[in-house]
């Protein structure tokens, strides 16, 4: 039995680092493994919440949107004589466009304008999509 003693004994003293040197040098490898697993936690546990509360909260949307406008005259030529909302204005103004094939083939941001679209473009022969929707609000009281 005092055989098993002994090996035991060599075996622990083998497992601990024999100088003061060498047991500074297992600490500091030790320490950042230790602090990066902390970091990665911290770093992780905003972003579920923030997930989480993205998942919960629905959007709405503004009143202003939906609140019926009155198409000028130019503009009733395209969409219609009756009241509705921005968003309604800006699907029928598309329609129309897709319709008469209006989208300019080579690039497709150009919207050409026809007799109808003409005086809603101000005179212009060919606006950006994003110019348009400008010109177009100015149509809307």
């Amino acid at each position: 039995m005092p055989a098993k003693k002994k090996s035991a004994a060599k075996k622990s003293a083998a497992r601990k680092p024999a100088t003061k040197a060498a047991r500074k040098s297992t600490a500091k490898k030790a320490a950042p493994k230790k602090a990066a697993a902390k970091r990665s936690t911290a770093k992780k546990a905003p972003a579920k919440k923030a997930a989480a509360k993205k998942a919960a909260k629905k959007r709405t949307p503004n009143p202003s949107f939906m609140k019926p406008m009155q198409p000028s005259p130019q503009l009733s030529a395209v969409v219609g004589s009756n009241a509705m909302p921005r968003s309604e204005v800006t699907k029928k103004v598309w329609a129309y466009i897709k319709s008469k094939g209006l989208q300019d083939k080579q690039n497709k941001r150009m919207i050409n304008a026809d007799d109808k679209l003409g005086p809603v473009f101000g005179g212009k022969k060919q606006v950006s999509m994003f110019e348009m929707t400008k010109l177009v609000n100015k149509h809307l009281k």
